[in-house]
C-alpha cells in the first residue's frame, strides 16, 4: 500500500451580484472567493474514488456479479432506474468533472498553477471514460462548466468524446505534453495518487492510453498507436506505480462501507457466480475476498444466485458468505483504484492475443496474474498457473483467461467488470433468479430521471437514441 491521505474540505465559493451595492455589502471579507488547485485537485481525486469504490462495491459488483443483494434489491435483480445503497453514479461524475473543469482554467489563466494542467487533464479524460462506458452518449462538450456554463448541454456522441479534440485521448496527449512542457520549479501539491510525481502521472496517462485504445478497438485501427506505447514502455508496471490511495481503519477515510450499519454490510454476499469462478481455479483469493458462511463445519464458502425476489425468498445470512475483513475491519488493506499494473499488463495481454502487439501474450498474462494477487495481498500458489488458471487450459481461450483474470482482481471496481463483460462476454454471468430486465443482463446504465426534467430537449434526442433509455441498448464500442 501507498499512503494514508487526510482530506480536506474543498468548497466552491460562487458570488452573485444583482445590484450596485450588493456585493459590497454582502461579502464577507474574511471568506474565500475561489479554492486553491492544490484543494481542489485533492477534492476531486479523494471524493472520486470514494465515491466509486463504495458505488463500485454497492452497485458495480452486484452488475458485475462479483456479489449479490439480500435485500433492497431491485438494483440487483435490474432495475437500474431505482438505485438503492447505491447505483447512481451520475451525479459523482458531473461534480467531479465539474469541479476539475475549475483546476483546468486556473492552470491556464494564472501562470503560478500551470503545474495543475498535466494532471487535470488526465483526471478529465478518465473521469469522461467511465462515464461514457457506462452511460453511452452524454453531455460532454458544453458541460462541466457550472455557472459560467451552458445550463442545458447537448449529448455528444461516445464516438466523438473518445475521439474528437478534447475528447478523451486528445486529453491524455495533451496532459503529457503540458507535463512534458513544464518548466517551473513550483511543486504539485494535493497530490494523493503520486505525491507530486509528474512522471508518475505520465505513466498513468500511458496506461490509460492502453486502456481506452483496447476499449475502442473493435471499432477502430489501434495498432500502431499500441506498438507504440508498448515499445517506449512508460507506463504503470509495478505495483509499486499504481494509481491508487489507501484507506484507513479509522473515519473519515476508512471505506465508507465500513462506517455504516452492520445491516448494510450484510446484505452483501458472495455470489454464485463469483463461488464457481474461484472454486473452479482453485483460487486462494476467495478467503481474502469473502468469509467462509457461518453454519459451515469445514470453512467452506457458498455464494447465491443473483437478483433473488426478497420479498417471496427467505435467505438465512448464515447460509452465504459474507465480504472479507478487508472491506470491514480492516480497510487499510483495501485502496481506492484508478488503474493498477495487473489491469495494464492484462490489457497489454488481450493486446498481444489479438496481434495488436508484437509480444507474448502468456508472460504478460502471467505477470498480471502474479501482479494480482499481490495487490490483494495473497499468496500465489505454485501450481496456479498450471492448473486450471493456465494461459492455455483445456476448454477456456486465453482470451476467456485474460478477462476472467481481471474480472476477478476488479471486485470492489465492479463496474470495470461489467464492462469488460459487455465488451467481450466474459466471464459468463448468470440469468438473474427474478429478472427486471426480461431476463437481459444490461448493457448500459440509463440516464437518471432528473435529466428528463432539468435538460429535457436534449435528453428526449438521447432516449430517442437509446430505444427509450433502455438498458438493452449498445453503446458504441460495444455495437
Amino acid at each position: 500500500m501507498k499512503k494514508i491521505i487526510y482530506i480536506f474540505a474543498a468548497l466552491i465559493f460562487i458570488t452573485i451580484s444583482c445590484t450596485k451595492d450588493f456585493e459590497e455589502i454582502n461579502t464577507n471579507p474574511n471568506a474565500p472567493v475561489a479554492v486553491q488547485p492544490s484543494l481542489l485537485l485533492r477534492q476531486v481525486i479523494y471524493d472520486f474514488g470514494e465515491q466509486m469504490s463504495y458505488e463500485g462495491f454497492v452497485a458495480g459488483d452486484l452488475l458485475a456479479q462479483h456479489r449479490t443483494a439480500l435485500d433492497f434489491n431491485l438494483f440487483d435483480r435490474h432495475d437500474l432506474k431505482s438505485p438503492q445503497l447505491g447505483g447512481n453514479p451520475w451525479a459523482i461524475f458531473y461534480t467531479n468533472l465539474r469541479d476539475n473543469e475549475i483546476i483546468i482554467k486556473q492552470s491556464i489563466e494564472t501562470p503560478a498553477f500551470e503545474i495543475y494542467q498535466g494532471p487535470a487533464l488526465i483526471l478529465k479524460a478518465y473521469m469522461a471514460a467511465g462515464l461514457t462506458d457506462l452511460f453511452g452518449d452524454v453531455p460532454y462538450f458544453e458541460a462541466f462548466n457550472g455557472v459560467n456554463g451552458i445550463a442545458t448541454p447537448k449529448y455528444d456522441l461516445q464516438e466523438d468524446i473518445y475521439q474528437k479534440e478534447n475528447g478523451i485521448l486528445d486529453n491524455l496527449d495533451k496532459g503529457i505534453a503540458a507535463i512534458n512542457s513544464y518548466s517551473s520549479s513550483i511543486p504539485l501539491q494535493g497530490d494523493i495518487l503520486f505525491e507530486g510525481d509528474l512522471q508518475a502521472w505520465i505513466k498513468f496517462a500511458n496506461s490509460l492510453k492502453i486502456k481506452y485504445l483496447i476499449r475502442i478497438s473493435g471499432k477502430v485501427d489501434v495498432s500502431n498507436q499500441l506498438q507504440t506505447i508498448f515499445n517506449a514502455g512508460n507506463y504503470i508496471k509495478n505495483n509499486n506505480e499504481n494509481a491508487v490511495f489507501d484507506f484507513t481503519n479509522s473515519e473519515p477515510n476508512s471505506f465508507r462501507l465500513a462506517q455504516l450499519r452492520v445491516g448494510d454490510f450484510n446484505n452483501f454476499v458472495l455470489s454464485e457466480t463469483m463461488e464457481e469462478v474461484l472454486i473452479g481455479l482453485n483460487d486462494a483469493r476467495i478467503g481474502t475476498f469473502f468469509r467462509p458462511f457461518a453454519n459451515s463445519n469445514t470453512n467452506e464458502f457458498n455464494g447465491l444466485i443473483n437478483g433473488i425476489n426478497s420479498s417471496t425468498t427467505s435467505i438465512v445470512l448464515s447460509d452465504y458468505s459474507l465480504a472479507g475483513t478487508a472491506f470491514r475491519e480492516d480497510t487499510s488493506t483495501l485502496d481506492a483504484n484508478f488503474i493498477t499494473a495487473w489491469e495494464t499488463s492484462f490489457l497489454l495481454a488481450e493486446a498481444a492475443q489479438k496481434g495488436l502487439i508484437t509480444t507474448s501474450a502468456e508472460s504478460l498474462y502471467n505477470l498480471g496474474v502474479t501482479q494480482a494477487f499481490e495487490y490483494w495481498n495473497t499468496n500465489l500458489p505454485a501450481n496456479y498457473l498450471s492448473g486450471n488458471a493456465n494461459f492455455n487450459a483445456v476448454g477456456k481461450t486465453p482470451l476467456e483467461q485474460i478477462i476472467t483474470q481481471k474480472w476477478i482482481a476488479s471486485i470492489i471496481n465492479g463496474y470495470e467488470g461489467w464492462i469488460e463483460f459487455r465488451r467481450t462476454g466474459f466471464p459468463a454471468l448468470k440469468s438473474v433468479s427474478a429478472s427486471l430486465n426480461n431476463g437481459l443482463i444490461p448493457v448500459r446504465m440509463p440516464y437518471p430521471a432528473e435529466e428528463a426534467t432539468l435538460n429535457q430537449v436534449n435528453y428526449a434526442v438521447a432516449a430517442s437514441a437509446t430505444n427509450g433509455n433502455s438498458l438493452d441498448a449498445k453503446v458504441w464500442w460495444n455495437k
